[in-house]
């Protein structure tokens, strides 16, 4: 017990390291722009490019947010709002929209009108459906759809081709269209706590993929075309049904930290050495003899392995 909670603290600072990035990404510089607190504020300045609405009890948008046409950043976390008022889609310069922690039930086909959107956080809601007009935004470099009720993607999403992080755990997703591969700027991509019985190796083919994110899924096994991730840093797979892990992932040679806690390994691929940069290894809870443990730590002397 004590060394499982071990494992989990030592995980959860590891990965919340990782996300230090894509929540950077949503907070509002007020070193360039004034941050506003509420709409009268914001009119009151004219040209206000920042506003600030989280965690004002909101059920609907302002009618007078549609004035502020110089609006840049838009944060309406945590609040009640359960659709998506019109006033939205006349902000014509908005970047960054925060809606996380809402009671919103669909995305509308009228986000196609927030074309210069970079970043789209819809976390915490329940979405069950992306509209195929996702493709519209085509500046969109990072999209949080975690904690909703996706059961698929479209394969439209395909044609965001900016986007750099994607994040879709905890939903209830069991595959993605191929044309993910399509999107060769993305460097972080989450499917946790999802329903994955498998991987299609047609959408491995991201070029510049960072940090991929599986864990509590039903995996049973890797697809060889894991390879083709030629600069993963960082492989998540922990609480998985996996009871091998395929050759090919030690021609990842840029990947310097791998989970595969909870699962049913009784080993682990050969010529492990060829990992050369891989700083971490956190095997826990598997079923690996005392003989491939040794073998694990020999031929990984410059790793933390946690076996």
């Amino acid at each position: 017990m004590r060394k499982f909670k071990y494992y989990t603290l030592f995980t959860i600072f590891i990965l919340t390291i990782s996300l230090v990035g894509s929540v950077q990404a949503q907070i509002p510089n007020p070193i360039e722009n004034s941050i506003y607190y509420s709409v009268e504020e914001a009119l009151q300045a004219k040209s206000a490019r920042q506003l600030n609405l989280r965690d004002q009890h909101l059920f609907f948008v302002p009618s007078e947010l549609q004035n502020l046409k110089e609006l840049e950043f838009l944060n309406l976390m945590r609040n009640n709002i359960s659709k998506w008022d019109g006033e939205i889609f006349k902000l014509k310069n908005l970047n960054h929209l925060n809606l996380k922690l809402n009671s919103l039930t669909y995305i509308p086909s009228k986000i196609e009108k927030l074309d210069k959107l970079q970043s789209l956080d819809l976390g915490s809601n329940n979405i069950a459906v992306i509209p195929s007009e996702i493709e519209k935004l085509s500046q969109l470099k990072n999209l949080h759809l975690s904690l909703n009720l996706l059961i698929s993607i479209p394969s439209q999403l395909g044609n965001c081709e900016n986007l750099e992080v994607l994040e879709l755990d905890n939903n209830q997703l069991s595959y993605l269209p191929s044309e993910i591969s399509q999107l060769k700027n993305l460097s972080l991509l989450h499917l946790g706590f999802n329903q994955f019985n498998e991987l299609d190796g047609s959408w491995l083919a991201l070029p510049h993929l960072k940090e991929l994110n599986l864990e509590h899924n039903q995996l049973k096994e890797l697809p060889v075309q894991i390879s083709k991730l030629k600069s993963l840093e960082s492989l998540i797979l922990n609480n998985n049904e996996l009871t091998t892990l395929p050759e090919e992932l030690t021609e990842i040679s840029t990947l310097q930290m791998l989970i595969v806690s909870n699962n049913n390994l009784s080993q682990l691929p050969n010529e492990l050495e060829k990992l050369k940069n891989l700083k971490t290894l956190i095997a826990l809870n598997n079923n690996f003899s005392q003989a491939e443990k040794t073998r694990i730590k020999k031929e990984l002397p410059n790793c933390k392995v946690y076996l």
